[in-house]
């Protein structure tokens, strides 16, 4: 395992450096430069990468648990299989980045850009998804079980064989979106003020108007396509 003791933070130039295995847990690598560098495998558990430079950088198989991503920038990453259970990643941009097989589990995304994002099979329980811009974003069998996504934009993004189970969709924009069946709309908690196409909208709200007006209890029924 490669060791690395920091005792400074804030700007530092590690691009394009061989840190595969290295073991930087609870480190402070707040706006740190790891662009295209290789961090396969590295342990970054509790790290605070805030403002981080992690383009085009070699994470995969890394464990971000419990890591401060908070503004990070994750462009064009290849992330397969990383951990980012529990992990604050708030305004990170990982539009293009490769998050095949990650764990999302749990993990604070309020904001974060995954613009043509590869999510095929990311693992996104009960995650907090608030305003992510998933615009043609690769979503097939990604688990969104719990999640919540009011106003998050799904435009052109590809949902095929994902499970939305109890998944919130409040405000979403799914205009365009690619293979969203039936049986998988009928799953999520409600659509209440989600953009659909007036096309898809019509059809849903024939069998599954209840996914269109407030949740149980409220005052409001309003339907807002």
């Amino acid at each position: 395992m490669f060791n690395i003791n920091l005792g400074t933070s804030g700007g530092i130039n590690l691009k394009r450096n061989n840190l595969i295995g290295a073991d930087l847990e609870e480190a402070d690598l707040k706006e740190f430069y790891f662009e295209g560098a290789n961090l396969r495998e590295a342990n970054l558990k509790g790290a605070n990468l805030e403002k981080a430079n992690l383009k085009e950088a070699n994470l995969k198989w890394c464990n971000l648990r419990e890591a401060k991503c908070h503004g990070a920038d994750l462009r064009d990453a290849n992330l397969i299989e990383t951990d980012f259970e529990r992990a604050d990643v708030i305004q990170a941009n990982f539009q293009r980045a490769n998050l095949t097989g990650v764990n999302l589990a749990e993990a604070n995304l309020e904001e974060a850009n995954l613009r043509w994002a590869n999510l095929e099979r990311v693992n996104l329980i009960e995650a907090h998804l608030e305003r992510v811009d998933f615009t043609g974003a690769n979503l097939k069998k990604a688990n969104f079980k719990g999640a919540n996504m009011k106003e998050a934009n799904l435009r052109w993004a590809n949902l095929e064989g994902t499970n939305l189970n109890w998944a919130n969709f409040e405000g979403a924009n799914l205009r365009d979106v690619h293979n969203l069946s039936f049986d998988q709309i009928s799953e999520v908690l409600t659509l209440q003020g989600a953009k659909l196409n007036e096309e898809l909208f019509e059809s849903l709200k024939e069998d599954y108007y209840v996914l269109f007006v407030a949740p149980e209890n409220s005052m409001n029924d309003k339907i807002l396509p």
